[in-house]
C-alpha cells in the first residue's frame, strides 16, 4: 500500500486544526454521529485502520537507509554506506562543525540543510565583521576628536559659554524680581 498521511477532518479550514501550521496537522479520530469520515464515505479522508502499515523491509528507513543519531563529528565519521545521519539536540557551534565535515565527506543529514546553514553562518560572520569595523572607525573618530576637545582653546570657549549662561540666568532673575515688585506697588 502507498504511504498515506492521515489528517483530521477539516484540517484545511481552520488554523487551530492545521491550516498553514504543520505541527497541528495530526490525526484525530472522528467521533461525530453524522460524520462522513467516520462512516468512511467516498470522497472523504481515509481513517486509520489495519492494512495501512508499511512493509517490514521498508519501515523505519529514511530514503532506503537506516537512520543513525549523530551528536558530534566523531559519530558522523563512523557512519556506514547504507546509513543516514539524524542530527541530535546540538548547539550551533557543534552543528556548524558537523555541517562542514558532512559537506566535505558528502555525508547526508536528514534533518539539516547543510548548504543553507553554512551560507547563513557566513552571512552572520560578514555582518559581525562589518559591525566591528564600523565600531572601530567610530572609536578612531572619537580618539581623534578627544585631543581637540582637550585643547586649551576649546576649554576656554566652553568656560566662556558657561559664564554667559550664568549671567543670562542672573539677569532673568533680576528682571523677574523687579517685575514682581512693580506689580506689588501697583496693587
Amino acid at each position: 500500500m502507498p504511504k498515506i498521511k492521515f489528517l483530521r477532518r477539516n484540517w484545511s479550514k481552520a488554523s487551530r486544526l492545521g491550516k498553514g501550521r504543520k505541527k497541528k496537522q495530526v490525526w484525530r479520530s472522528p467521533k461525530g454521529r453524522h460524520s462522513k469520515t467516520r462512516g468512511e464515505r467516498k470522497g472523504y479522508p481515509a481513517i486509520v485502520k489495519i492494512g495501512y502499515k508499511q512493509s517490514v523491509s521498508t519501515s523505519g528507513l529514511i530514503q532506503e537507509k537506516t537512520p543513525v543519531l549523530v551528536n558530534n563529528v566523531a559519530e558522523l565519521l563512523k557512519l556506514g554506506k547504507n546509513q543516514i545521519a539524524i542530527l541530535g539536540n546540538v548547539g550551533m557551534k557543534k552543528k556548524l562543525e558537523i555541517a562542514k565535515v558532512a559537506k566535505e565527506k558528502k555525508i547526508e543529514i536528514s534533518n539539516l540543510n547543510t548548504e543553507k546553514l553554512l551560507k547563513k553562518s557566513e552571512k552572520i560572520k560578514k555582518y559581525k565583521m562589518e559591525q566591528k569595523k564600523a565600531n572601530s572607525t567610530k572609536k578612531e573618530i572619537r580618539q581623534k576628536a578627544e585631543p581637540l576637545a582637550n585643547s586649551s582653546e576649546s576649554r576656554i570657549k566652553a568656560e566662556e559659554k558657561k559664564e554667559e549662561k550664568k549671567e543670562s540666568k542672573e539677569n532673568k532673575m533680576k528682571e523677574e524680581s523687579e517685575n514682581k515688585k512693580w506689580t506689588k506697588e501697583k496693587n
